[in-house]
């Protein structure tokens, strides 16, 4: 190869750069364990055993000038091994040239070897995830027509308890003493909890099966607060926690799904009653921020950790997992509800310290024609 070559013609190596790079891997000192045991330079010797393999040199000669040049370094001469062996006269500057020649092809060629064993390893890997990849859908598939499928079959026996109930609550059946009156309604409130618990397994199937179809429209928030606050007045009165309206009814209108974000609110704040200790508030509010409306859901109860956060929007998920928890449900309402929001093109935010509260905060955009 003619001497003033910048790059190799048969493996197109940039000489100049390659030889740039090696002296200054050389000047900055070699660690004594590399980070990485399997790169392609493990496969290419050093130039002075290279030279020794090819009958170029000695191991006496190698080691005389190994000696040499450190006898250099101490002076503050820095030497390659190559400009060491050509001062010495061990070995011409040819040889030199053409043996470093050689080990940047050999050095190309391992690279070269390297990178199709990582692209196999790669593809092979990459196989591996899809397949998994696809038996996580089949099984998420399955769990969620599952679930579909036993919530409606569930439905019927419940809607036969139900009616029966009602009929026993009017006293249609006959009179009740005070102590069967008490335990009626207590059937009746577990019939009405088991309801709500069946219709959020629905919800929760047909979202993850068919997706979330929003019905937009202007919509008013303060008349949705206020239904939702309603509905939840006996809940709170019963666990001894106040509930607050800061929603004006000025407020502009959004565009939202009405039954859906009702939902959400409801879903909200009775999360928020249920986990807030007697003595604790609970509250709705809303604001108009630019061309959005925030609304949040506020409360003083238990807190959230911090690392926590993002997991109690996990399906069937619930943060004290234990069989003695004090709170129950199907650990699908946060789920649902970060569903809907999303839906919407919002995201819901949280904010909770322990042992103060929670605040679950989302944007919904303004309407653009109220009417």
């Amino acid at each position: 190869m003619p001497g003033d070559s910048r790059t190799c013609p048969s493996c197109g190596v940039d000489l100049a750069l390659l030889a740039l790079l090696a002296e200054r891997a050389y000047l900055a000192g070699v660690p004594d364990t590399a980070p990485l045991a399997e790169t392609p330079a493990a496969f290419v010797p050093r130039l002075g055993e290279y030279l020794v393999l090819r009958g170029l040199l000695t191991t006496g000669q190698l080691e005389s000038a190994l000696v040499h040049q450190k006898e250099l370094a101490k002076l503050g001469e820095r030497r390659l091994l190559g400009q060491t062996l050509v001062e010495l006269e061990m070995v011409d500057r040819e040889t030199i040239d053409r043996a470093i020649t050689s080990q940047i092809i050999e050095l190309h060629a391992a690279l070269q070897e390297a990178n199709r064993n990582l692209e196999l390893r790669v593809s092979e890997r990459t196989a591996e995830l899809r397949q998994a990849l696809g038996r996580l859908q089949e099984l998420n598939t399955l769990k969620t027509n599952l679930i579909s499928n036993v919530s409606h079959e569930l439905r019927t026996p419940l809607a036969h308890v139900k009616g029966y109930v009602e009929l026993l609550e009017e006293q249609e059946l006959g009179k009740l003493t005070p102590e069967q009156g008490k335990a009626v309604s207590v059937i009746s409130r577990a019939t009405l909890r088991l309801e709500h618990l069946i219709e959020d397994l629905i919800a929760f199937s047909t979202a993850s099966r068919e997706g979330l179809a929003l019905d937009l429209r202007p919509a008013q928030l303060a008349q949705l607060a206020e239904a939702v606050l309603d509905r939840s007045k006996d809940k709170a009165a019963l666990a001894g926690v106040s509930v607050q309206l800061s929603v004006d009814r000025g407020l502009p209108y959004v565009q939202a799904d009405m039954d859906k974000l009702s939902w959400v609110l409801y879903q909200l704040v009775d999360n928020g009653i249920k986990f807030t200790p007697t003595g604790g508030r609970v509250k709705l509010w809303a604001e108009q921020v630019d061309r959005f409306v925030t609304v949040a859901v506020s409360d003083t109860g238990m807190g959230i950790p911090s690392d926590k956060l993002e997991e109690i929007f996990e399906p069937f998920h619930q943060l004290d997992g234990s069989p003695t928890r004090r709170r129950g449900g199907t650990g699908l309402g946060l789920a649902l509800v970060k569903q809907i929001v999303s839906a919407h093109g919002a995201s819901i935010l949280v904010e909770s310290t322990e042992n103060s509260g929670s605040t679950f905060r989302f944007d919904l955009p303004l309407a653009a024609d109220p009417a």
